[in-house]
């Protein structure tokens, strides 16, 4: 299963400015806008946590496909004047279904994949990357760059030492991103 979750980038900070109403309203938007990517495509929303989800997927590439979709669909949300930015994570792996819930060590490193998008946007982890050939890179439209860890940050908890992770980004417009620096080996 390949396991998604996203939050918005500080919007407790902007939460305690903006006051329940409009804090209401942008959750609300935000979940329109959101969740139709990843129901649309097959992702089951596992659950609603407060400015964020957890879905699930049979699918890598469907996974990213549909988060994608759905961080772009959030860049047109605005609520007084504040426009969310929305972080994600994914990871793929065997989690343990338990009713309508999914749990287990895979879920815990979904989560912490999607800490790693501090400033929004996402990132995947070795074992989600390593699912998406290049043709699939390429279709998508994406760059794969792993993300290096700083020299003197803490080992990020909840994580095995040696997991790789990588952000995944659009394309300009203009084209001028190669295939190199895909992250990836010719399939």
């Amino acid at each position: 299963m390949t396991l998604v979750f996203t939050d918005l980038v500080n919007f407790s900070d902007w939460s305690l400015r903006a006051g329940d109403e409009d804090t209401l309203r942008l959750l609300r938007r935000v979940a329109q806008a959101a969740e139709p990517p990843m129901l649309g495509s097959g992702g089951q929303i596992v659950k609603r946590m407060g400015d964020g989800m957890m879905a699930v997927f049979t699918d890598a590439v469907t996974a990213v496909r549909a988060t994608l979709e759905a961080l772009d669909a959030v860049k047109t949300v605005e609520v007084a004047g504040y426009q969310p930015r929305m972080r994600a994570g994914i990871h793929t792996g065997r989690p343990q279904r338990i009713g309508s819930d999914w749990l287990g060590v895979d879920v815990n490193i979904a989560a912490r994949v999607m800490e790693r998008a501090a400033r929004g946007g996402l990132i995947v982890s070795e074992t989600t990357r390593g699912k998406l050939s290049v043709a699939e890179v390429e279709s998508l439209g994406v760059s794969v760059n792993r993300v290096r860890r700083q020299i003197f940050a803490p080992r990020q908890q909840g994580v095995p030492a040696d997991l790789a992770m990588y952000r995944i980004t659009p394309r300009r417009a203009d084209g001028s991103d190669e295939l190199l620096g895909t992250g990836l080996d010719p399939v």
